[in-house]
């Protein structure tokens, strides 16, 4: 995984993995990241996982996980592929 700033603005990107792609989400705070996930899991209907400051949804849902972020009023980018 690529090594991102830690200035306040979330990034969602695609990595690949195995047989599959995963969403990463960077750049949130440590104590909303298993809220977040939870969301995030329950709004793209997937699995997913939160660990080592990062959330990790299974499949490419970053279009809809960038308009969650949006409605919430945060800064997010779309990095990476």
């Amino acid at each position: 995984m690529q090594q991102v700033p830690n200035d306040g603005v979330v990034r969602v990107f695609r990595e690949r993995r195995r047989a599959g792609t995963m969403s990463v989400i960077t750049g949130l705070d440590d104590r909303e990241i298993s809220e977040v996930a939870r969301t995030l899991k329950r709004l793209c209907g997937t699995g997913g996982t939160a660990k080592n400051g990062v959330v990790e949804i299974q499949g490419d849902h970053r279009d809809a996980i960038v308009a969650w972020f949006e409605a919430q009023g945060r800064r997010v980018k779309r990095a990476g592929g």
